[in-house]
């Protein structure tokens, strides 16, 4: 429908009606007088719509406090009172997105879905939950999520009583991971010296020792004060019936809880309390924080600097653009100016920068890993002196005019690796939460760039460079500083706590842990269940049209050619069968995959190589990956992959460039890859204690599959000591690896073991072929990789982490299983349902899941975990638990809808085409895909209990292998190689 400024609807009012060319649509502010609720349309046609609900909540200390309501005002409301209904919704709803999200200043609440009716059923269960939720109800709730005693038998010689206390709970649990790595710590204290003086000076999500300090009464309380209708903004998108929602949110919730919330202001004046108003953002005068230093108990090798400088106030977005394509000009590449004078001065090993958008007044960071010698004192006279030299003229514009482009690039591809609606709404609020006008101006580029273009030549960017940064009075510099194991003030209270208790004290804290688990234990009443709106098998309809791709005729080496719509743009896809290699020639190829687009080829140098990609094309990167028979373990094909994607009028380059590093590269530059190696060193070793579920789960697999010991090679814990003992030796290895880097080129980019895929028009694909270059070769190169069979070791690394990430599995294949689309419906049921419950809400995990790949695998895994030993015992459940799974027809409907909708979820063109070259790659056909989702609809409850069996072959095998932290991994019962990765 179209609306016209000042119509009035269903009790809202349009305040503005406007086009927005940037979402191929329009945009629309409204509000709703009632209740003082703020609401943005953004229409188009895309049929992923969206929901979200945010409100503003700076907070006023470091104790999480709205971080703990985000995921508490989840856990039951009035109108739906069961314990998760955010896990009912995940296990029953076509959602495509379902989430909920803490910033440093507000609280978003998006949905999205394909479905009209599952949309309204998803902003109904939203809007209930955060209006009136069970909190004030359930104290367990905040038990649960935010924080709890427990009583623990004491280590020797740690409490006379023989019993000590520790906390509990899922945000305190996910802090004190979040906050183990030391560049979380690092933006927090730049940030909090940047704004001292107001509430971004607190870590919104809670620090592991503030959090025991949070009271339930001011949980209650914060919660009232700013879950307020008339601090709220809400967002929809896409082709949804606007007339519809808007009538269902005034009728149901903004009218009616207005009232009730008004009634409740009332109340209060006239017991003589004060309105609990919203907190406000006061803006934050100019500050120099120089020299800050935070302590931090981290490995030495943790340590890291940062620099800060505050751009403006939200308002001025063109300059904020401006100053972040600025900052990919500059240090967004190896070799950009700024980043290469610090790599090459020595000061740090990996420099990154970013733009800090989603705060009233926007920042820029620079940040140092890797430190060298003198770097607190060396690293801000070595950016002001690189600042000063493009300020004066040192600015090449090309590669200003490059970064404009690529940023330009994204803007139009819109790939945000989340729903479109989700993403924009988040966007929306970098203005609107700070200014009612700046709705719709943080979605707008199209005159910004325009602008910046025309600028470029005009002294704007060197003059932004001396505003911004050289001649900042509002900036901060910070060094993170790794010491010993710190004194710890949660232990130190809970020590003391201990200390002054009598039996009774610990009976009571014993008996407040029963009341817990009591009520995460109880089956929710299925009246209650009953209320929850939820679709039907009957409601899923028909599967998505799969875009037509197949092999290409008359092209010069195989291709996939994708059938799709591209919106101009194009995308290339190479890959190179590496069976031709050697296995120890892997990590060489893996190596290739870091440093090809780095270095300079015989035609350009290596800065050529960065501003052609990043002016020309939309991306250029290489890496390698590992494809697999789903039938046959040894039958495994590990390939390079060279990727790229351009605007129509690109296409040229798009063939060309690539090609060119590809077949040219310059390996003599061994400075520059010693570069690129050690930045991968750092981002692994950042991953493993950040994102330990991953590796474990990649680690695990290569104890029983050829593919999993391959990809240990490219990119695993093998690949890594591989990567360590090459940086080293590097002196003496360096000209023996220029020369294996050739020859491993050379092996694999003749075209012998090419494959091609690529999408857009038909033109764009003619002038591919016209200017790639590309031959078939010399004949296809001889196998020659020979994969040593897979051993079960049982390991557990040590990394620098406060919490534990285990992994357990084994492939169903080695027990005569068979896949089928029933798998996907277990592994919804088990992350869901049982594993949730176990891992995540009683042993106090932020995560844990069930995966059951198509080429085998089957696992578990648990994500920032306190526990070990609990965790692989409540693994070690599954098989009875399912065993005996009896759902009720609709709770079974509920998990078939949930899992097609998610197999069946809309895909931007770019994972499209991957999925698809994923599917030949691997040998299976569209009709394979359409067989797994008939057998997903077809699943039920007998043939789920049917997995049980296999699932307890599977935990027989006792495969396990796990990341975490040291005291953690050599306290626990567990049979495990316990290994020191960073310091072995």
């Amino acid at each position: 429908m179209n609306l016209e400024q000042g119509q009035e609807l269903h009790g809202f009012t349009v305040l503005t009606a406007e086009p927005l060319p940037e979402i191929d649509g329009d945009a629309y502010t409204l509000s709703h007088p009632v209740s003082g609720a703020k609401l943005l349309y953004l229409r188009n046609d895309d049929r992923n719509k969206a929901f979200s609900i945010a409100f503003c909540t700076p907070p006023a200390d470091d104790t999480g406090v709205f971080h703990i309501l985000e995921h508490s005002v989840l856990c039951g409301s009035e109108k739906f009172p069961v314990k998760e209904p955010f896990v009912n919704l995940l296990k029953t709803s076509m959602q495509t997105f379902l989430n909920a999200m803490t910033f440093g200043d507000k609280t978003l609440y998006p949905v999205a879905s394909t479905n009209d009716q599952d949309l309204m059923n998803l902003a109904d269960v939203y809007m209930d939950a955060v209006l009136h939720p069970d909190i004030y109800r359930k104290r367990q709730v905040f038990e649960q999520e935010g924080w709890h005693l427990e009583v623990a038998d004491a280590e020797e010689g740690q409490a006379e009583t023989g019993r000590q206390l520790t906390y509990n709970g899922v945000v305190y649990n996910e802090m004190k991971g979040a906050l183990s790595d030391s560049t979380s710590v690092l933006y927090d204290q730049l940030q909090a010296s940047l704004f001292p003086d107001t509430p971004y000076a607190f870590e919104s999500g809670g620090t592991p020792e503030a959090i025991p300090t949070l009271t339930y009464e001011h949980y209650l309380e914060e919660h009232e004060r700013h879950y307020r209708l008339d601090n709220s903004y809400i967002v929809l998108y896409g082709n949804l019936d606007l007339d519809r929602m808007l009538a269902f949110l005034d009728e149901r919730y903004l009218t009616p809880v207005a009232a009730e919330q008004a009634k409740r202001r009332e109340q209060r004046a006239a017991e003589g309390l004060a309105d609990l108003a919203p907190r406000t953002l006061p803006v934050q005068g100019p500050v120099r924080a120089l020299g800050v230093r935070r302590e931090m108990a981290t490995a030495p090798e943790n340590a890291c600097m940062g620099l800060g400088w505050v751009i403006g106030h939200v308002r001025e977005r063109t300059r904020i653009v401006a100053t972040d394509i600025l900052l990919d000009a500059i240090a967004g590449s190896n070799e950009a100016p700024l980043k290469r004078a610090l790599l090459d001065s020595g000061i740090a090993g990996d420099v990154q920068s970013y733009l800090a958008d989603s705060v009233q007044q926007p920042f820029a960071v620079l940040q140092v890993r890797d430190l060298g010698e003198d770097a607190a004192k060396r690293l801000r006279p070595a950016v002001d002196a690189e600042l000063e030299r493009l300020a004066a003229g040192g600015l090449d514009h090309a590669l200003v005019e490059a970064s404009i482009s690529r940023a330009e690039f994204v803007m139009r591809e819109r790939d945000f690796g989340m729903a479109d609606g989700v993403a924009l709404a988040m966007t929306s609020l970098c203005g609107w939460l700070y200014d009612d006008d700046l709705a719709t101006a943080y979605l707008r580029y199209e005159d910004d760039f325009a602008y910046l273009r025309r600028a470029l030549d005009e002294g704007y960017f060197e003059d932004l460079i001396r505003e911004v940064f050289l001649d900042s009075a509002h900036m901060a510099e910070v060094e993170v500083v790794p010491v010993e194991k710190q004194d710890d003030p949660g232990q130190r209270r809970l020590t003391e706590l201990a200390a002054g208790f009598a039996d009774d004290d610990f009976q009571r804290i014993e008996d407040e842990v029963v009341l817990l688990r009591r009520m995460q234990e109880a089956p929710d009443a299925p009246e209650d269940v009953a209320k929850l709106p939820q679709l039907t098998v009957a409601d899923i309809g028909p599967a998505p049209v799969e875009p037509a791709y197949g092999l290409a005729e008359g092209t010069p080496v195989p291709c996939i050619r994708h059938h799709l719509p591209t919106r101009g743009l194009v995308f290339a896809y190479r890959y190179f069968d590496m069976s031709c290699l050697d296995f120890e020639d892997l990590p060489y190829a893996a190596v290739l995959g870091i440093v090809l687009g780095k270095l300079g080829t015989d035609a350009h140098s290596a800065a050529e190589i960065d501003t052609l990609a990043n002016g020309k094309l939309g991306n250029c990167s290489f890496f390698c990956e590992v494809y697999e028979d789903e039938h046959d373990p040894d039958a495994v094909t590990p390939t390079f992959v060279a990727s790229a994607s351009a605007l129509a009028e690109n296409v040229e380059w798009l063939a060309e460039l690539p090609s060119e590093i590809l077949a040219r590269t310059d390996f003599a530059d061994t400075g520059k890859i010693r570069d690129a190696l050690q930045q991968r060193r750092i981002g692994m070793e950042q991953s493993f204690a950040n994102a330990g579920h991953a590796a474990a789960m990649a680690r695990l697999t290569s104890y029983f599959l050829p593919a999993g010991v391959v990809r240990q090679q490219l990119g695993g814990v093998d690949f890594h000591r591989f990567l360590v003992e090459l940086l080293d030796n590097f002196d003496d290895r360096a000209d023996e690896l220029a020369k294996r880097l050739n020859e491993v080129a050379h092996r694999l980019f003749d075209g012998s073991n090419l494959l091609v895929s690529i999408a857009g028009s038909d033109e764009c694909v003619m002038r591919f072929w016209q200017c790639a270059g590309i031959t078939a070769g010399t004949g296809k190169s001889p196998a020659a990789l020979k994969i040593p069979k897979p051993k079960v070791r049982n390991e557990a690394f040590i990394v620098p982490t406060d919490v534990c990430y285990a992994s357990t599995g084994f492939d169903r294949r080695s027990l005569g299983a068979p896949y089928t689309g029933v798998w996907q419906i277990a592994a919804r049921v088990l992350s869901y349902d049982y594993l949730w419950n176990e891992v995540r809400v009683k042993g106090g995990a932020y995560g844990a899941g069930f995966q059951a790949a198509r080429s085998g695998t089957v696992r578990f895994y648990s994500y920032r975990d306190p526990h070990l030993d609990e965790t692989l015992e409540r693994f070690n459940g599954t098989p009875a638990w399912l065993a005996a799974f009896d759902p009720a027809p609709e709770e079974m409907d509920g998990y078939v809808v949930s899992t097609v909708a998610g197999f069946d979820a809309p895909l931007k063109e770019r994972m499209q085409i991957r999925r698809q070259d994923g599917d030949f790659l691997s040998g299976r056909t569209p009709e394979a895909r359409a067989q797994t989702r008939a057998e997903m609809i077809g699943a039920t409850p007998e043939k789920l209990r049917e997995l049980a069996g296999v699932i307890e072959g599977v935990l027989d095998k006792e495969a396990v292998c796990v990341f975490g932290n040291k005291a953690i991994l050599e306290g626990a019962k567990a049979d495990l190689d316990v290994i020191d990765l960073l310091n072995g």
